[in-house]
Formats: C-alpha cells, sequence, structure tokens
C-alpha cells in the first residue's frame, strides 16, 4: 500500500473461509488467540509499509537522485506485484497450507524489507519493492485465511473487529511514526520495521498455528503473467504523459511514439487476459463473474475510487513537505484527519447503509470525495487548516462512507460460495486502481500546476465511480418491502 487503509473486501476473505467447528478441527481458545496476534502482525507489515511510506516519498527522491517517473515505481513495483498475484496467492495457501504460506511470506517479506533498506539506487530500490509485492501477494490472503480457518463462525465478528483495529490503528499512526524514523534515523528506517515484525510473526506461526488443512488447486500462472505484462506496460505510460524531467533513473524516456505503443500493448494485453479467463480451465476471475452486472459495477466503481485517492495520496506528500515545508512528522500528522475518520466512522456508516440500503452512500461518499479534491486544489495557497486538514476531514467522512457498504455490496452480488473469490478480485481491482492512480499522477506532476490538474484528475475519476454504481446498482426496495 502507498496510502493509509485497508483494502476494500478483506473481512469477506475471513467469512468466507469454512467453519473449523463444522470440520471438527476446533482449536483451544488461548491457541486462536496467539494465531490471531501472528496474523495481525503479518498483515501490520504491509499496513505500516505502505502507510510509512507516503511520507517517505520526497525525503527518498532527493537522497537517491530520483526523478517522479522513477520514484512512482518504488509504489507501483510493489503494487503491480500485488494486483497480478493476489489470487494466485490465496490459491497457494489453499493449496499448499495457509499457516505454511503465511510464514514463507513473511520470511519473504523481511528480506525484501531488508534490501529496501539497504538500496543504494533507486533501481535497486524498485526491484526490492517488487520482491516486497510477491511476498505481500502470499501474507495478504494467507493472513485473512488463516484466521477464518481458526476461529469458528459464531466468534468470527470478535476477530475481525481486533483484526480491523490493528488495521486502524497502524495505519494512522504509520505517517506519523514514519516521520520521525525519516527524521530522525533516515529514509531506509521504514524499512527496518519490518523484519522484527516478520520474526515474531514466523515464531508464533511455528509454536501455535494448527496443522494445516490443503485443497486441491490449480493456478492460473499464464494469465497472472499476462495481466502483470498488461498492468506494466499501462503504469509506464500513464506515468510518461507528462513532459518528464530528462533523466529517468529506472525507465528511460521516450517519446510519444513509445508511448503510444506501450499503451496499445497494455490494452491488447488485457483483451488477451480477458479471452484467456474464458477458456482457461482454471480462471482467476471465472466468467460468471463478470457477467454479473451488480458485481461487475461495483468493481469498476472500486477502480475508479481508489484510483482517485490514490492520485491524492502521491501527489499530496510532495506538496507537504517540498513545498509547504513540513517536517516528515508534520506532512504525516496531516494525513490523521482521514485515517481517523475512516477507522473511527466507518461501522456506524455501515451501520446505516444497513438500514438504508448501499446504494445512497455508494453515490454520495464518491462525490463528497470530489468535493474533497476539488477543494485542495482551490485552497492550495490558503493556510494549511483550510487548504489541507479540512478537505482531509471531508474525505475521510467520504472514504468512511464508502468501505463498509462496498464491502457488503460486492459480498451480497454473488453466490455465498463465490464470496471468497469475489473478495480476492475486489482487492485485486482496487490494486490495479492503486496502480494507475500513481502513475497517472506521476504524469500529471511533472506539468505546470500538476497539483492542481491532479487532484481535478482525481475529482473526475471519484464522479465516474459514483456513475458506475449509479448505472449498475439498482435501487433498494421500498422500506414496507424490505421489512
Amino acid at each position: 500500500m502507498a496510502q493509509p487503509f485497508a483494502e476494500p473486501c478483506s473481512r469477506g476473505l475471513i467469512a468466507a473461509q469454512p467453519c473449523p467447528r463444522e470440520l471438527r478441527r476446533e482449536i483451544a481458545p488461548s491457541r486462536r488467540r496467539m494465531v490471531l496476534i501472528a496474523c495481525v502482525l503479518a498483515s501490520s507489515m504491509a499496513f505500516i509499509d505502505g502507510s510509512v511510506l507516503t511520507v517517505a516519498l520526497p525525503k527518498l527522491k532527493a537522497a537517491l537522485g530520483a526523478d517522479l517517473a522513477s520514484v512512482q515505481w518504488v509504489v507501483n513495483g510493489y503494487v503491480l506485484a500485488l494486483a497480478a498475484l493476489t489470487l494466485i496467492g490465496g490459491a497457494l495457501a489453499d493449496a499448499y497450507g495457509k499457516a505454511r504460506m503465511l510464514v514463507l511470506g513473511c520470511l519473504l517479506f523481511g528480506m525484501a524489507s531488508a534490501g529496501c533498506a539497504l538500496a543504494p539506487s533507486i533501481a535497486w530500490l524498485v526491484a526490492a519493492r517488487c520482491a516486497q509485492g510477491i511476498a505481500g501477494a502470499i501474507v495478504g490472503p494467507a493472513s485473512l485465511a488463516l484466521i477464518g480457518a481458526t476461529y469458528p463462525r459464531a466468534e468470527r465478528s470478535r476477530a475481525i473487529g481486533v483484526w480491523a483495529a490493528a488495521s486502524a490503528l497502524t495505519t494512522a499512526g504509520g505517517p506519523i511514526l514514519g516521520g520521525w524514523l525519516i527524521e530522525t534515523f533516515g529514509w531506509q528506517f521504514v524499512f527496518w520495521i519490518n523484519p522484527p515484525l516478520a520474526l515474531a510473526a514466523i515464531a508464533l506461526l511455528r509454536a501455535y498455528a494448527p496443522e494445516d488443512r490443503r485443497e486441491a488447486r490449480r493456478l492460473d500462472m499464464v494469465g497472472a503473467a499476462m495481466l502483470a505484462a498488461a498492468l506494466a506496460a499501462l503504469a509506464w505510460a500513464l506515468s510518461r504523459i507528462g513532459s518528464l524531467e530528462p533523466q529517468a533513473k529506472v525507465m528511460p524516456s521516450a517519446g510519444g511514439a513509445t508511448r503510444a505503443a506501450a499503451a496499445l500493448f497494455g490494452l491488447l494485453g488485457l483483451a488477451a487476459y480477458a479471452w484467456w479467463e474464458r477458456v482457461s480451465p482454471h480462471p482467476m476471475t471465472p466468467p460468471r463473474l463478470v457477467d454479473n452486472r451488480p458485481f461487475l459495477g461495483l468493481n469498476l466503481a472500486t477502480l475508479m475510487i481508489y484510483a482517485s485517492v490514490s492520485i491524492m495520496f502521491f501527489v499530496l506528500p510532495f506538496e507537504l513537505v517540498d513545498r509547504r515545508g513540513l517536517s516528515a512528522t508534520d506532512a504525516g500528522l496531516a494525513f490523521l484527519p482521514f485515517t481517523l475518520g475512516v477507522g473511527l466512522l466507518s461501522r456506524g456508516f455501515g451501520n446505516l447503509a444497513d438500514a438504508t440500503g448501499a446504494r445512497a452512500p455508494l453515490i454520495v461518499g464518491p462525490v463528497a470525495a470530489a468535493v474533497a479534491y476539488i477543494w485542495m486544489a482551490l485552497a492550495r495557497d490558503a493556510p494549511l487548516w483550510l487548504g489541507v486538514i479540512g478537505p482531509m476531514t471531508l474525505l475521510g467522512l467520504a472514504f468512511a462512507a464508502i468501505a463498509a457498504p462496498l464491502t457488503a455490496s460486492v459480498l451480497s452480488s454473488v453466490e455465498e460460495t463465490d464470496e471468497g473469490l469475489a473478495s480476492g478480485i475486489n482487492n485485486a481491482v482496487s490494486r490495479v486502481a492503486q496502480l494507475a492512480g500513481v502513475a497517472m499522477a506521476a504524469g500529471i506532476a511533472t506539468w505546470m500546476w500538476g497539483y492542481e490538474l491532479g487532484l481535478m484528475a482525481a475529482a473526475a475519476t471519484s464522479l465516474a465511480g459514483a456513475l458506475a454504481v449509479t448505472a449498475t446498482l439498482p435501487p433498494p426496495p421500498p422500506s414496507h418491502q424490505r421489512s
């Protein structure tokens, strides 16, 4: 992650697991608690890494002498691997054991984090971030699935609550912790957080994790490779849409014809992936879900909404540190209105959506987010409280209104047997959104008025998400019919 919030459908991955009590594999409560702690530690690596990195980008760019096009690959190298491999990671956990794959993922994540901290150049750092993304594609689904496989269905709500609270705390505190580490020790130390967490999670899993239950699963590696290649080409083309600084440190600069060729290759690659998923005997995205109009519309909305906020979270740290002159710690504090709003208010908005239907908050939320982006763009020269803190507070309210209804709508749009797969697909879509948003932001930010134009692009993209919900999600029945 490079923005301080969790992916939208993580709870669905937990809830979709078979109940261990029904399978006569119940685990003692004391062991369950230790496994939950291990899973929270494992998930926290990704949450902390993403939110800490948000405020590290300006210092990292200056220290390594990189341009924006190269810096965006520090984010997108990680996200690209996640977007292409998250569903494969879930299948690996089913096939080879959730605890076993989680241990492997934590080990790889810790080693890749050390590689990031030791990076002497931007190219090295991008390669290590790609390795982190591969590990994250294992850690994320395996940790969530292991929670579901450990806790009986009747006790999962409490486990999900603990996991969600830990996620909120780590994502909210990440930018502040990252700012302090950068100012005190240097940008490298934002990556040294992860190896101790990885070792602690591995120790707990080896001591307390139950015996793995394996399932026969086939992996769509061809589809994953096609998706990764297509997304990489599109991300590269998007990141080159502006008047870039002359010497890119990771990818060489290119003319318009090369950018157009990369974009065309990416679009053709996505078309080829869509065709392959219809003929593959074990597709990552089964056609029955793609043909489901509400599910398709909700994922399109996810793509637009999360792309818009990813644009903002890429351009804002540079604005705070480079232009406003804030310290890294103060820049981290500027994100608190958003993270606290999402963390503290999502449940209340979710309860409201349960009572009134999810369609209204999924339309109002993106519209409110668009207003926040426009406000931030127009108030660039205003004091910090008016130009940043105010719109970030509104944005936190907007995403609090979006988070829980989006998860509930995605899960309710499919059959119960497809809930786990639907959750994984929706999370992967949110990663694709981040990939596209960061790449677009890196390109637009090189223009004159890039900050304002980037936020206006975020507003337009967010409004497109509201339109996708309006067009594809049917309105709720009248209240007397619901009752």
